[in-house]
């Protein structure tokens, strides 16, 4: 059975409280930690066990940090020197690496994370935090001359970048504590206030990063921790305070936040479908390595997972025996009795019903198990299936975004319709292409409708340092280093008219 997660941290001392053995965990508003006397059930995915239990905010506090953001927190945070922003955020990198085995044990008994992936996780958090030096550059504007028309001779214009003002950022379950990370510092740095709702499966990590924030000095008003029920969600959406959205999950959950929230800015990282073409020519050992990296890191359960494999026919067969090979060596297994998992349990039993419900479906309609399929509660082993071109486009399996390590391989004749065949998906977040030829790799890439294509790697967004987002129904603007800024800032045109000063003498 799974232990209660207790952080040894003495920086972690009056954010929890016991009760009953368990410890139960205040919410963050406006400065203060709040035990608002209702507690939701936090549950380890790898055995069900209750580990803690978390404050959640009513309606009324929601209000207040809302509230608190809007009224104080989007100037006292603008009004702050950005360099002391940027000494903010590096002393966050620092109390994190100073507290890594508290925020690698909430991944792993919150997440169910292997530990290699968990120590992952928070290693890149503190990288993508360090490397926010990078992006204060992305804040500089444009100044625009005004004697390229005669209707703005004498004038001048400059365009800043600036802040929203009041941002709600909501994270997902699957990296609960880099993706808070990545959507609150660029907000921050940029000069917004920031409401972050946490994913209710794994509020942890960000429980323990909302302390960390707090100790860096961050300004109290300007950062505050929404802890609320999803029925609560959609009146904080349509708050006209809040003028920006920054979200990542599933695509249907994005559209109804765009129904939800009214008039204002949306970033939205939504669902995948990444497909890897395999054309004749690639490298068969390294391309299945890189294949089966990208389908079952972390079970499967990424945005950027590999859930469609084009394969042309030159390849297909070998390529299949290969895969099945490589797969059939894959288990999932408990993180805490294999510090070697590759693999570990889904979010809850629910995500591996759905994987079971997906891989039936695509049964009852002509797809082929290459893999057969296993599931013990939450745990759900890796699945290839084989499809026809004809029988794709009907799979559940090809039209939802399926959440774990369930893959669909196909055999086309050549290039041209592996491209057809992949653009075909209503999602075009990622897609791989391997190829020996870069010749050839490249001129697909080209044609893909996705929003990055990596070339004999698998997909993977990593801290951000190349920029990443969706197409189609996969999302609205982009994520990572600079670019998280610009999407989290607007622009203002400044004109001064001169007229008649004499500060050019036009001919």
């Amino acid at each position: 059975m799974v232990e209660p997660f207790v952080p040894e941290g003495e920086i972690f001392e009056g954010i929890f409280r016991q009760n009953e053995g368990i410890p139960e965990f205040a919410t963050y508003v406006n400065g203060e930690w709040v035990f608002t006397g209702k507690t939701a059930e936090v549950r380890s995915p790898i055995d069900g066990s209750l580990i803690a239990r978390v404050s959640l905010s009513d309606m009324a506090l929601s209000n207040r940090a809302v509230a608190a953001a809007y009224s104080a927190g989007r100037h006292e945070i603008r009004d702050t020197p950005g360099e002391k922003r940027l000494e903010a955020f590096l002393k966050v990198a620092e109390l994190i690496r100073d507290s890594f085995d508290d925020f690698v044990t909430a991944l792993v008994l919150d997440a169910g994370k292997p530990l290699s992936n968990a120590r992952g996780e928070v290693t890149a958090t503190i990288e993508r935090l360090e490397k926010t030096t990078m992006e204060f550059g992305r804040l500089i504007g444009d100044y625009i001359p005004g004697d390229w028309s005669a209707e703005s001779l004498g004038s001048e214009g400059i365009v800043k970048r600036e802040p929203y003002g009041v941002v709600l950022a909501i994270s997902p379950y699957n990296y609960p504590l880099f993706i808070s990370t990545a959507k609150i510092v660029p907000a921050l740095l940029a000069g917004n206030a920031v409401l972050l709702k946490p994913s209710s499966q794994d509020p942890l990590a960000p429980l323990l990063l909302s302390r960390v924030l707090q100790l860096a000095g961050i300004p109290e008003s300007a950062y505050h921790l929404l802890t609320v029920p999803g029925a609560l969600m959609d009146s904080i959406l349509a708050d006209r305070r809040i003028r920006a959205v920054t979200f990542t999950g599933s695509t249907e959950v994005g559209e109804h936040i765009l129904s939800m929230g009214g008039i204002k800015f949306y970033h939205m990282e939504l669902g995948g479908k990444d497909p890897a073409v395999v054309l004749d020519d690639a490298p068969l050992e390294e391309t299945v390595e890189k294949l089966v990296k990208g389908m079952v890191s972390y079970s499967g359960q990424r945005c950027d997972a590999i859930r469609l494999i084009i394969a042309e026919e030159g390849i297909y067969e070998q390529l299949k025996r290969e895969l099945v090979a490589a797969l059939s060596k894959i288990e999932p297994e408990n993180p805490l009795e294999d510090e070697d998992a590759i693999m570990g349990p889904l979010i809850n039993e629910r995500s591996a019903e759905k994987i079971e419900e997906v891989y039936r479906d695509a049964l009852e309609k002509g797809a082929v198990p290459l893999t057969g399929f296993k599931r013990k509660g939450a745990y759900v082993w890796p699945v290839l299936l084989e499809a026809s071109r004809e029988v794709l486009p009907g799979l559940r399996a090809f039209q939802e975004d399926v959440f774990g390590p369930l893959t669909i391989l196909v055999k086309v004749s050549n290039e041209d319709e592996a491209v057809e065949l992949a653009n075909s998906s209503r999602f075009g977040l990622d897609a791989a292409v391997f190829s020996g030829d870069d010749s050839r790799a490249r001129k697909v890439a080209r044609r893909l409708e996705v929003g990055a294509v990596f070339i004999n790697e698998f997909p993977r967004h990593g801290i951000g340092y190349y920029p990443f987002g969706g197409m189609k129904d996969s999302g609205i603007g982009r994520e990572g280093i600079g670019y998280s800024i610009e999407t989290l800032t607007t622009t203002k045109t400044i004109v001064r008219n001169y007229r008649g000063r004499g500060v050019w003498d036009y001919i």
